[in-house]
């Protein structure tokens, strides 16, 4: 049922377009903070958004602090800006940083941006620092990367050797289920849905917390059945209020309201 479909029902129950649109908004937001998280939290987006104004500051009056190119850049990369994140930390990497947490954030942005032969070879440079970086994130960024770039074949060999090396790790079988059925895999993605909601299930609460989103997206209907679930509780607590708390312009909600009068004696 589309959001539209939704709001015409919702306003037929109410008899208020207005209350319903807030109704069905309030809905989607409910189920969106319990399963996906998908839409914008202000307080991060402002924290972000300052913290990124200040380094912006900090490099226009000293262009050589690399420690600040390396947080922006960073911040970039979790924004989609990987061209800028790419020109903001090519200086760090010809000055000499050459860690690994340069070489692999410069290689997520590489790839990012479009640029695979570079961003393959920077985070290759990076295994050889750090095999087992980030218990295994080489890997993980390179099989989103490639997946969200066509490369479904790539993408599979990256995350297949992911999962492997982290085996509660719910993102990666989500994603490797994904690049699966795009390779016409469908027996093999199924059960690799199934996996991914098995170890969520099984696993502690922070790490439910942190990978609910790719939980919910090994199984969709579940924020379905959860949105309807409480648009109808918003609803019937409207209904409730409504028949509790009647609008006083209602001339039967007075008892001792006559209808029939009018302003003549």
């Amino acid at each position: 049922m589309s959001t539209w479909m939704l709001w015409m029902v919702v306003s037929m129950l109410t008899g208020s377009p207005l209350l319903s649109l807030v109704l069905v908004f309030g809905a989607l937001w409910m189920m969106d903070r319990f399963t996906l998280q998908l839409l914008p939290r202000p307080l991060r987006f402002i924290h972000r958004w300052r913290r990124a104004g200040q380094l912006e500051r900090t490099l226009m009056t000293n262009t050589h602090d690399r420690r600040a190119r390396f947080e922006l850049a960073e911040l970039r990369v979790g924004q989609g800006r990987y061209a800028q994140a790419v020109e903001l930390l090519k200086p760090n990497l010809e000055a000499g940083d050459d860690d690994v947490d340069t070489l692999f954030l410069l290689g997520v942005a590489y790839l990012g941006a479009g640029e695979k032969a570079k961003g393959e070879l920077l985070l290759s440079e990076a295994e050889k620092l750090n095999p087992d970086y980030r218990q295994g994130s080489l890997d993980l960024e390179r099989g989103r990367l490639r997946l969200a770039q066509g490369d479904t074949a790539g993408a599979i060999e990256a995350l297949e050797r992911f999962v492997k090396g982290r085996n509660g790790s719910i993102e990666g079988r989500t994603l490797l289920a994904k690049a699966l059925d795009k390779a016409g895999r469908d027996a093999d993605a199924a059960l690799m849905r199934d996996e991914a909601w098995k170890d969520y299930v099984a696993a502690p609460g922070f790490q439910r917390r942190r990978e609910r989103m790719w939980a919910w997206r090994a199984r969709p209907s579940r924020p379905i059945t959860y949105g309807i679930i409480a648009l109808v509780v918003l609803v019937l607590g409207y209904r409730a209020l409504s028949t509790l708390h009647p609008p006083m312009d209602d001339p039967y909600a007075n008892p001792y309201a006559d209808p029939y009068a009018t302003d003549e004696e």
